[in-house]
């Protein structure tokens, strides 16, 4: 019986061997096209400069009335941020579940769930939330939070605890939050 040493599959011709095998892959350009092209470029930068020098006067009017309309704007986003907090402040009545580690973050309050994870952050309102499954580790520290939505999609996050009794306390925080908001949105 005879063995063959190496790999059985044989090498790929085309690809492997010529990028212009591959469709949609463009030969590079020749030496000689280069010089003629350039100077073409050159000049058309000249006149773009021109074009963009003489547009530049009128900005400089329009940016005047811009600053005003931006301060105007930022005024009236100063006014939303702070009704915004007042209205944080009026949601901070209810039950609010929140846990957190060196890098994990779970928060669970009126507006819906947050879940940030080093600096990814994921928010879901109650009504984009279809279950909430909470796990613990059988040896270790780690209290895993599973959000579900309705379209089969999960996103878990674990939160590292420093001990194993803060897990029924977080049980309860959690299931306060889910009984007071998650039945209100269905």
């Amino acid at each position: 019986m005879e063995q063959r040493i190496g790999s059985s599959s044989q090498p790929l011709e085309g690809a492997g061997s010529d990028p212009a095998f591959v469709p949609g892959l463009t030969s590079p350009r020749s030496k000689e096209a280069e010089p003629e092209s350039e100077a073409g470029e050159e000049a058309e930068g000249q006149g773009e400069v021109e074009a963009e020098a003489e547009q530049e006067t009128p900005e400089v009017e329009d940016s005047e009335e811009t600053d005003a309309e931006k301060t105007d704007a930022e005024e009236k986003g100063a006014e939303e941020d702070s009704e915004q907090e007042d209205s944080e402040e009026a949601d901070a009545d209810g039950p609010v579940f929140e846990a957190a580690d060196r890098r994990a973050r779970i928060v669970a309050d009126r507006r819906g769930v947050r879940l940030t994870l080093d600096d990814q952050e994921c928010e879901f309102r109650w009504d984009e939330i279809g279950a909430v499954e909470t796990e613990t580790a059988r040896f270790g520290k780690r209290f895993t939070i599973t959000v579900h939505t309705p379209d089969r999609r999960w996103y878990p996050i674990e939160i590292e605890a420093a001990a194993r009794s803060r897990f029924s306390e977080w049980e309860s925080q959690l299931d306060e939050v889910l009984d007071a908001y998650f039945e209100e949105s269905e």
